[in-house]
C-alpha cells in the first residue's frame, strides 16, 4: 500500500500501531539477539526508523525489551501503565498484584483483553532476568 493512500486510510489515528503482543514482541527480541550473534560487530541498523541513530542489534534487542518491560514496572504515581485499575495501583493490598493482560494498547502500554495470560505475558519475567531489573 502506498504512503498515499496508507494516509487516506489512517487519517492521522496513531493507533494504525495496533496492539502490543507479547509473544510477538518478545521472539523478535530473541531474533535480533540472535542475528546480533551471528552478523558481524560492524552490522548496524537505524533505530529507531527515521532517526538517523545507528544501533548494533543487540542494542535495538535491549531497547525494545526495556520498553516492554516499562510496561510493569512501577511509575511515579503507583502502578506501571499496564495497571489500569486503581486499586492495583495504590491500594496498599493490591499493590504488588500484576494483571498479565493478552495484549497492550500500543500507544499507553494499558492492559487490553483478557487479564490472566500468564502463559504468554509472563515472558516479562524473562525479559527483566535478562536485563538485570
Amino acid at each position: 500500500m502506498s504512503p498515499r493512500v496508507l494516509h487516506g486510510v489512517l487519517r492521522g489515528n496513531s493507533n494504525w500501531r495496533g496492539p502490543i503482543w507479547f509473544p510477538m514482541n518478545f521472539l523478535l527480541v530473541e531474533s535480533l539477539q540472535r542475528f546480533d550473534y551471528f552478523f558481524d560487530q560492524g552490522f548496524t541498523v537505524e533505530f529507531p526508523t527515521g532517526s538517523g541513530r545507528r544501533m548494533k542489534l543487540w542494542d535495538v534487542a535491549a531497547e525494545l525489551s526495556r520498553r516492554l518491560t516499562a510496561i510493569f514496572l512501577r511509575g511515579p504515581t503507583g502502578g506501571g501503565p499496564c495497571t489500569r485499575l486503581e486499586t492495583f495501583q495504590v491500594d496498599p493490598h493490591w499493590k504488588d498484584l500484576v494483571l498479565f493482560y493478552e495484549y497492550f494498547h500500543g500507544d499507553n502500554g494499558a492492559g487490553i483483553g483478557a487479564s490472566h495470560q500468564t502463559g504468554w505475558t509472563g515472558l516479562v519475567a524473562k525479559l527483566l532476568q535478562q536485563s538485570g531489573r
